[in-house]
């Protein structure tokens, strides 16, 4: 895999200003919700980096954040070395034209008027690529073929309503694809699929990799799948990045106390037992984005915390081994 960092984000954050309303029942003074706060990592040409957390976590924010569907309130993301963060005008719609976006629900980022071709042709003119028709319809048919929607002239007549889950989440994956980007932002891809096309969907964003040079941001909540389907993980909690590594090191050697609960959550079905409920590592709720706890921000709820986890100031992330990282400081003992 090429060492070269594609993408980086540097103390990236999102802070959301809390109407008067709510500032007046939580007391006196400017507040906020830090929904992203801090975040750093890079991203190397053709990998696939995961971004797993709890809902609320900040993980989509980042990923819009990485999109410029968002503007930072503080950091800085680079692309190919370039910093993008401030970008507008053209060089925004260049941007915007090598990274692109798969959303969670795919019908609901269609045009439920368009057909499939229409949906896949408007890309292309925004971005005037293709002098006619005829040249954009030789586009739309390969992007189609490329997720595996035959005969591709049936599905470019067909509205948004007459496709399946997975097939409108393949139709989903060809417009992005239509504008050869380097850098796919997948926000929960498969959460909205029947379980048994998930595999299915996974499988061929992963053949689209390897044909295509592609390299992905995976956000979503499911650990298993991340497991299967990304290179790094990168455990999200609370607006930051608690601990980033490989789905193995992180899975079979986990070092901070919220990835143990993560993992812990995920159940295993057994042959012939019926499933039961089992107590977690884990206690109480994930805090309000506008009240981070001092010190440690997963103390409230970490079974293993001591004073120093809330009197000393945040860890930061630290070495486990190489290309382990948590922010924890009693790792060694837990």
């Amino acid at each position: 895999m090429p060492e070269t960092n594609l993408l980086e984000v540097r103390g990236l954050s999102k802070w959301f200003p809390l109407r008067r309303g709510l500032m007046r029942l939580a007391g006196s003074g400017r507040r906020v919700a830090r929904a992203v706060d801090g975040v750093s990592f890079n991203v190397k040409s053709g990998e696939i980096l995961g971004l797993v957390g709890e809902s609320g976590c900040g993980k989509t924010t980042t990923g819009r954040l990485i999109m410029k569907l968002l503007s930072p309130s503080a950091g800085e993301v680079r692309f190919r070395g370039a910093d993008v963060t401030r970008l507008a005008g053209s060089g925004l719609e260049k941007y915007r034209r090598e990274v692109q976006m798969i959303f969670q629900d795919p019908y609901a980022s269609m045009n439920p008027r368009f057909t499939l071709r229409d949906v896949l042709e408007e890309p292309l003119l925004i971005h005037g690529i293709g002098s006619t028709r005829a040249e954009r319809d030789e586009l739309i048919r390969q992007a189609l073929a490329a997720v595996k929607l035959n005969p591709v002239e049936d599905f470019m007549g067909r509205f948004p309503h007459m496709l399946s889950g997975g097939q409108r989440q393949r139709a989903a994956t060809a417009r992005t694809l239509i504008l050869s980007p380097e850098l796919l932002v997948a926000d929960e891809p498969v959460s909205m699929i029947d379980l048994s096309t998930r595999a299915e969907i996974l499988a061929m964003m992963k053949e689209l990799q390897r044909q295509f040079g592609l390299t992905y941001i995976y956000i979503t909540h499911d650990l298993s799948t991340a497991r299967y389907f990304t290179d790094r993980i990168a455990v999200m909690y609370l607006g930051r990045i608690v601990e980033i590594g490989t789905p193995d090191e992180l899975v079979e050697r986990p070092a901070h106390p919220y990835t143990r609960a993560l993992i812990a959550a995920v159940c295993e079905p057994v042959p012939g037992r019926v499933a039961v409920t089992k107590e977690l590592p884990i206690k109480g709720e994930i805090p309000s984005a506008a009240a981070i706890p001092r010190g440690c921000r997963f103390h409230p709820r970490c079974v293993h915390a001591r004073p120093a986890c809330w009197e000393l100031p945040e860890p930061e992330r630290e070495p486990i081994t190489e290309g382990h990282e948590a922010a924890c400081r009693r790792w060694k003992e837990i």
